[in-house]
């Protein structure tokens, strides 16, 4: 069957009427409602066909799999998934880029936090099982190391032990409003942990899409033994680090089963993360039961807050990313906004005063010069950072050029 050439055309199918139906549902399950109204002329109707070795699967246009995407309303599996990352973060000395974990053996809960687990999973390769049954119960392990770590969320009942320091933090998901289960879906995933699912990093990228991306549906594949349909979403934007995002859908039940993230410089994957083995039937109920191990010791997580271990381990959508954070503003638009720090005018060290310090970052950073002044540019695979001497940061998914426009605008407006 010969494969159509990209189309974009306005379809307003989806709108109005059918949307609040799929808004209900992504709310309940965490799925983003703005997946279910993205701007037709966006997207590029492009039927996926069957590949050499594909599964052969009626055609779909990029819309009605964004739509099938936000309208799943799969609460229960279990399975096993692999992340891999590769950023390009620069090695640090005097072992600064250790393993987050390794400072938990006093047993405060420092190693058992979501967050310092996160760190871990920002480069090379890890294993994780997980298992959900509905909006109450969860539970997260990386079996990659010698010891465990665990998250469990089983009703009011939450725990995240690790076995490195046999320390376990516990915690109790009602309060305040904040039951268990309450706002469904991946609030109730631990903090930080959730990101890491191809669910959740699909998320993500379809919150992007509008008329600065486009969407298509290139062919099929089988992830973990599923069909799928393979979306396709790039920026428009020249200036963005992004190449390509391109997530597995379930041709069944709408379920995100892998997430490949390549940066425009080419290579492997930036970010990759896809099940290996995946379940659709309802886990076992011994699979969210957690007891603490003879002689762990255990952290009161609603008195310590152990490392900010969040109560009820809420998730993501609470967030409002960087234009919520103290001190933070945005510049530009979709893939191309970039963070922004006002600097307090003393920056980086520099020059023969800078010394050591100096000559180590001239090492891993670019100088630049621009209206603004003169700074350096940190560069990983996908993001880059710009800090003026004044102490400005800008930071972004964007080519060195983009920042220091930024700069140079924000020093223009003063």
């Amino acid at each position: 069957m010969p494969r159509n050439e990209p189309t974009e055309v306005a379809d307003d199918r989806y709108a109005d009427g059918e949307r609040s139906t799929k808004r209900r549902k992504a709310v309940r399950y965490g799925v983003p409602v703005a997946v279910a109204g993205v701007a037709a002329a966006t997207i590029g109707l492009v039927p996926a066909f069957a590949g050499s070795g594909s599964p052969d699967l009626p055609e779909i246009s990029a819309q009605q799999l964004i739509a099938k995407i936000a309208a799943s309303d799969t609460q229960q599996l279990s399975g096993t998934f692999r992340i891999s990352t590769d950023l390009g973060l620069p090695s640090l000395p005097g072992g600064l880029g250790g393993a987050a974990g390794e400072g938990g053996a006093k047993g405060d809960g420092a190693s058992a936090s979501p967050q310092s687990k996160l760190m871990e999973l920002a480069s090379g390769t890890h294993t994780l099982k997980v298992a959900a049954d509905g909006p109450e119960r969860q539970r997260v392990s990386i079996v990659d190391r010698s010891a465990e770590y665990s998250l469990v969320h089983n009703g009011q009942e939450v725990w995240a032990y690790d076995g490195g320091s046999n320390t376990a933090v516990h915690s109790r998901s009602a309060g305040n409003g904040e039951q268990a289960g309450q706002h469904g879906g991946s609030k109730d995933l631990p903090k930080g942990l959730e990101h890491a699912t191809p669910q959740e990093l699909a998320k993500e990228a379809l919150k992007a899409a509008g008329d600065t991306t486009s969407v298509t549906v290139d062919g099929t594949a089988k992830v973990a033994g599923r069909d799928a349909y393979q979306l396709v979403i790039k920026p428009k934007q020249s200036a963005s680090t992004v190449g390509a995002i391109r997530i597995a859908v379930d041709a069944g039940n709408g379920v995100p089963l892998k997430f490949t993230l390549t940066p425009k410089s080419g290579g492997a994957a930036a970010v990759e993360a896809g099940f290996t083995e995946v379940d659709f039937g309802k886990p076992a109920a011994a699979t969210f039961a957690f007891t603490p191990p003879k002689g762990a010791k255990v952290v009161d997580g609603d008195k310590q807050h152990a490392d900010g271990l969040p109560k009820g381990f809420k998730g993501s959508q609470g967030a409002k990313g960087p234009q919520g954070l103290g001190g933070f503003d945005v510049v530009g638009k979709g893939w191309t906004s970039i963070a922004t720090i006002k600097g307090s005018g003393s920056g980086l060290p520099s020059g023969k005063e800078g010394g050591a310090a100096a000559s180590f970052l001239d090492s891993i950073g670019d100088k630049v010069t621009g209206d603004f002044g003169s700074g350096r540019v940190f560069s990983t695979r996908l993001v880059n950072a710009l800090m003026t001497d004044d102490g400005s940061v800008y930071v972004g998914a964007v080519d060195k050029q983009a920042l220091v426009n930024a700069a140079n605008a924000a020093g223009s407006a003063k």
